[in-house]
């Protein structure tokens, strides 16, 4: 384990760390060859809570999941990829609700405790008997040591699986936090921004969970743009079962799992933001100075949604001027004569004016596969970061043949 300064990152974790959990990830054909069909089920019933997608459009799996997230419990999530189950009018919503009736059937427990979710091509029909299957495959298949395939399963564009897991030591005895996420493409801060799977064996209530998931999301996945796009299926879902023991109730608890839960979101939306369609860097805003912390917000995402900016970092351009301009139509307000920029450590404006740089310096930071930006406003005492990844040529290459 890499110990951090509040809790211990579990090496090579994931879903399945923390206690109560098995997972399993299988092929069952909607995709060519990679997994498709991911099945997460805690041991015992479990506290939920939810964030959802804004877009007016939702997939029929939205729609089922936000119903069993407003009752708080759930003891199974099933999500498949290849195909988002959207815009499939009546037969969408009766195939979202086969999905967890059959989970239901297979794994002894209710239907309304069932989680469904699916990411994928938009307006095409769900192929119901291989994803039957695959969840009847999946159910066979759950172990504790089936995070890393779930993982795989639930990827569309991704390049790579992003899991995580931290173990905390509270008041009472030591808890787990573990999560996996998938996103590349069609992502946006507007609530969720892609799917998101998050447990723990701690103890926690599911209106206590809802409160801390909705803060820790504000500070992460909702700080995180690739390509300014809301996706239609967009959900971040928590599941806490106290298989340790451990309540989470004192205030001096509940700030730390608060913490850990946020470490956990913030470390998946940088790894979905490195992992951007045709990214080659990760892009992290830093806002310091400003007047208010929705001022501070504003101006991050602004900035983090630029595609002048994003292919200016590509490029490896210190055009610092697009990001002074993505500032001032952020909708914040702020004295643009007080404002420091900075790219890395290489300071390129001071009080909103041309500072002489080292060109060859910034250049070489930009060429970093981790390029911080910090504006410092100088009006105030609030903050906020934003992540996003550089603009190229192959997101246009895989945006262009997505359905082939």
């Amino acid at each position: 384990m890499a110990a951090t300064e509040l809790f211990e990152v579990v090496t090579g974790g994931g879903i399945t760390t923390p206690q109560g959990y098995q997972a399993a990830g299988v092929h069952c054909g909607l995709k060519r060859v990679r997994h498709d069909l991911a099945l997460i089920l805690s041991a015992t019933p479990a506290a939920c809570a939810g964030v959802f997608t804004t877009n007016l459009v939702k997939g029929a799996p939205v729609i089922w999941t936000k119903k069993v997230v407003k009752k708080g419990i759930a003891r199974a999530i099933v999500v498949n990829s290849g195909n988002a189950n959207t815009c499939n009018g009546p037969q969408g919503l009766a195939d979202a609700t086969r999905m967890a009736h059959l989970t239901a059937e297979l794994n002894n427990l209710s239907p309304e405790q069932v989680i469904v979710s699916s990411t994928g091509v938009i307006g095409m029909p769900l192929d119901m008997a291989k994803v039957e299957a695959g969840i009847e495959m999946a159910t066979k298949a759950l172990s504790r040591d089936g995070g890393p395939k779930a993982a795989l399963a639930i990827m569309t564009t991704d390049t790579k699986p992003k899991e995580i897991a931290l173990k905390l030591e509270l008041s009472t005895g030591s808890v787990c936090i573990g999560g996996m996420a998938k996103g590349s493409g069609m992502i946006h801060p507007n609530m969720a921004t892609m799917l998101a799977f998050i447990t723990t064996d701690a103890a926690v209530d599911h209106n206590t969970l809802q409160t801390l998931l909705r803060r820790a999301v504000d500070k992460s996945f909702n700080m995180l743009s690739v390509d300014g796009d809301t996706s239609t299926n967009d959900m971040v879902i928590v599941l806490a079962n106290g298989a340790s023991g451990v309540a989470v109730t004192s205030e001096a608890d509940l700030s730390l799992f608060e913490k850990g839960l946020t470490h956990v979101c913030v470390e998946l939306t940088k790894m979905i933001a490195r992992d951007g369609e045709g990214a080659t860097k990760l892009i992290e805003i830093r806002v310091t100075g400003a007047r208010t912390e929705a001022d501070a917000r504003k101006i991050a995402r602004a900035i983090s949604t630029s595609n002048l900016v994003k292919t200016a970092i590509h490029g490896h351009d210190a055009n610092w001027g697009r990001i002074f301009c993505a500032a001032g139509y952020s909708g914040a307000d702020f004295s643009p004569d007080k404002v420091d920029i900075f790219l890395g450590d290489e300071q390129v404006a001071a009080q909103g004016m041309a500072l002489p740089f080292d060109e060859d310096a910034a250049k070489a930071i930009l060429a970093e596969d981790h390029v911080i930006i910090t504006l410092d406003f100088h009006d105030g005492d609030a903050e906020a970061v934003a992540w996003t990844c550089d603009l190229t040529s192959d997101y246009v290459r895989i945006n262009s043949s997505y359905r082939s």
